[in-house]
């Protein structure tokens, strides 16, 4: 069977849509912002050195028109940027201001078109340095004026942009991260409220109320479940209320009643408390599907404890039959609970087997075990796991005297011990009957 994977909350999945909303969003501005100055300086930094280079042509042009120009001069005396080198190309011969940027250093393509009688420019690297190289054609005196500048400082300052920008944007993404989050258990608060009173309703508390929601739109949830919560308490509540206080009334006056009539009242009176018995029992049930089941941990002796839990029961007082290292043993457990295990185990053993035959409790390696046996027919061994199932019911469901049963009480014996860290299971009785055995550590 494939492996369902578990997919985040619904306040994760919020935050990460933030987050990835507000990483879309910066990186998109930054990278829109980054290209945007980008071809701005270049722009700019390219049409200022045009414009230069233009002026400085005019000038070359000028003195390449005297008898005998004096050209090394002439470039240095130029009016240029700083870190520009000027080159110049004077009917098949070059000049330049730096012995790095001459003729080899131009780029063919930038050479071809400039002395072709075209103005271009173009951007290339220069011993590992990116430079812009312009070319402004003379074609009255036969040459070709060059100018070469470096674009590193340009360069560097759009690194720093680029930094800055992808900073922002990891910031931006963070705060995303946490508005994200803060949003979403604003907006979500209002269901994780009506979750817990759901689960507090749940485990049995049935006088748990919303608060009312200060949002217009959250206040009709709030009411409404308000007035589901009331109708369900009054439709639990209500009916064993009534049914009690009159029942009530009828046993003050019993000694009034005829005979068949004091049947009839005993026989209402106990279905009645099968009836609650068997709601709380589905309410204890479902704290342990609501995972509200808390133990309330106490000190006490194993000893005392059984043998309180026995004498309180409906069933009289039985015979417990000690092993010599469990008196006087002391451990934390949960008293109610184990005190109903005893019971329901024992109420097992009189409604489906005729009685409990021996009711033991024994101790070993840090553990505990409570032993009921019975006489009656046994449980199947392809039934010994389901009879702890909820509302399984074996074949002895069908004898008589077996119908007071509500299918509860085993699965209720599993949870409490289960909860404790400890397993229940049933056997064979030696000579017939069953065997049923609850195990929880004694520390």
């Amino acid at each position: 069977m494939p492996r369902r994977h578990r997919r985040l909350g619904l306040r994760s999945r919020v935050t990460a849509a933030f987050a990835l909303g507000a990483l879309v969003l910066s990186v998109s501005l930054s990278t829109l912002t980054y290209f945007t100055a980008r071809q701005y300086f270049l722009h700019e930094r390219q049409t200022a050195v045009l414009r230069q280079a233009y002026v400085n042509a005019n000038l070359v042009r000028a003195a390449l028109r005297s008898p005998q120009p004096d050209i090394p001069p002439l470039l240095a005396s130029l009016d240029t940027a700083p870190g520009s080198r000027s080159v110049l190309y004077d009917r098949g011969r070059w000049f330049a201001t730096s012995l790095t940027v001459g003729r080899d250093a131009l780029p063919a393509h930038l050479r071809g078109q400039v002395t072709g009688g075209t103005p271009a420019s173009q951007r290339f690297n220069l011993a590992g340095s990116l430079q812009m190289g312009v070319g402004i054609p003379i074609p009255v005196v036969g040459a070709a004026y060059f100018e070469v500048f470096s674009l590193q400082e340009l360069d560097h300052s759009l690194r720093i942009l680029a930094l800055t920008l992808a900073a922002g944007s990891v910031a931006i993404t963070i705060a995303g991260v946490f508005i994200g989050r803060w949003a979403s258990g604003r907006a979500l608060r209002p269901l994780g409220d009506v979750a817990h009173a759901a689960v507090a309703i749940a485990g049995g508390r049935l006088d748990t109320r919303l608060e009312t929601f200060d949002e217009a739109d959250l206040a009709t949830l709030a009411s409404s479940f308000n007035r589901m919560a009331d109708r369900l308490q009054e439709r639990i509540e209500s009916p064993l209320t009534t049914l009690s206080t009159a029942i009530g009334v009828l046993e003050a006056r019993r000694d009034d009643l005829p005979q068949r009539s004091r049947r009839a009242l005993d026989l209402l009176a106990a279905e009645l408390r099968r009836f609650q018995r068997m709601v709380s029992d589905l309410l204890e049930i479902s704290r342990f599907d609501t995972g509200s089941a808390e133990l309330s941990l106490d000190d006490v002796r194993v000893d005392e404890l059984v043998q309180h839990a026995v004498h309180a029961g409906e069933n009289g007082a039985l015979p417990v039959e000690l092993a010599p290292d469990v008196a006087g043993l002391q451990v934390a457990v949960d008293k109610r609970r184990i005190e109903r295990v005893v019971a329901n185990l024992v109420d097992n053993a009189a409604v489906y087997a005729g009685g409990v035959t021996r009711l033991a409790v024994e101790a070993s390696d840090d553990r505990v075990r409570l032993i009921v046996e019975d006489a009656g027919p046994g449980v199947p061994a392809e039934g010994r796991e389901r009879i702890f199932e909820r509302f399984f019911r074996g074949s002895a469901a069908g004898r008589r005297g077996a119908g007071d049963g509500t299918g509860l009480g085993l699965a209720l014996v599993a949870e409490h011990v289960r909860l404790h860290g400890g397993r229940v299971w049933v056997d064979d009785r030696p000579g017939g009957g069953s065997r049923f055995v609850a195990e929880a550590a004694s520390v």
